[in-house]
């Protein structure tokens, strides 16, 4: 299967490179989602069998005050290539997030439940789900949490980087959810893709998180164990960390609708950690 890509250096677009090296990856240079018309002249241009879109505007706290440049990349953008995937009869597979939800739920969140985005960040990519599902072509929006990888930024390698100078932290407990490896992600993305060319009538919403649950206090000691890095975790509430973008406390998410229609289960995290950690200690420093 020909597939297209959107992202290059991005944690999920990085191990789709890995995993489907055959495939057409497009960076800024080539399709900035700044310009949602290039997006969909970009596939257009190259008339792939399936979409991935691994791009988007993940600075959450900076959302905030860059609204418009989110909704551009995070909406317009997805909207203009779930088009044109749509007019050409393609699978478009869209990466989501939990934060289209409110935390408010005591329960897992199923992929039918109430949205409440708490942030422009989450709103914006719900937008992004809006305007591709109004785009009616074959498609898969997989929400995720958590995302780590050794690649990027993120919470593993933020908590590697402090424990070089700290031998105790706080950390937010009051927040659960699904830590999930960009590895994991980038597969459930291409066997989604394979299967809706085949079945388009699999098209809808999916979630997709690591198990089992946890805080980012427990994800946080679950690092420090398995590097053998003496630091102290100390759980503390949201309300001790403010940030500018409010997080959801409940970011735990129901994925049995993603194994019923793909066969795909959902990773452990404590694994890939592992798998995340052996990457890192070959990339060269």
């Amino acid at each position: 299967m020909r597939v297209l890509v959107f992202g290059r250096t991005g944690q999920v677009a990085t191990e789709l490179r890995a995993l489907a090296p055959a495939a057409v990856f497009l960076g800024r240079a080539e399709a900035d989602l700044g310009d949602p018309a290039a997006c969909a002249a970009a596939i257009r241009a190259r008339a792939p069998e399936a979409v991935i879109n691994a791009a988007a505007w993940t600075a959450v706290d900076a959302a905030e005050e860059h609204r418009a440049e989110a909704f551009r990349v995070n909406a317009e953008a997805p909207g203009a290539m779930a088009e044109a995937a749509a007019a050409l009869g393609i699978p478009f597979v869209q990466i989501s997030t939990d934060y289209v939800f409110d935390g408010s739920c005591s329960a897992p969140w199923r992929p039918g439940d109430a949205t409440g985005p708490l942030g422009v960040y989450g709103a914006s990519k719900l937008a992004g789900e809006e305007a591709i599902r109004a785009a009616s072509g074959t498609h898969a929006i997989l929400r995720t949490s958590w995302v780590f990888s050794a690649h990027g930024k993120n919470f593993l390698k933020t908590m590697l980087a402090l424990s070089e100078t700290r031998d105790a932290l706080t950390i937010v407990d009051d927040q659960t959810g699904g830590p999930t490896p960009a590895r994991a992600i980038a597969a459930a993305c291409l066997k989604i893709a394979g299967a809706l060319a085949a079945d388009p009538g699999k098209s809808g919403t999916y979630h997709f998180s690591g198990a089992p649950d946890a805080t980012w206090a427990d994800f946080a000691r679950a690092i420090f164990a398995a590097t053998g890095r003496a630091v102290a975790v100390t759980g503390i509430p949201t309300r001790d960390y403010p940030t500018p973008a409010q997080r959801p406390l409940n970011s735990r998410l129901d994925c049995n609708a993603t194994e019923a229609a793909f066969g795909i289960s959902r990773p452990d995290w404590r694994a890939g950690l592992l798998d995340v950690l052996q990457d890192l200690k070959a990339i060269p420093s």
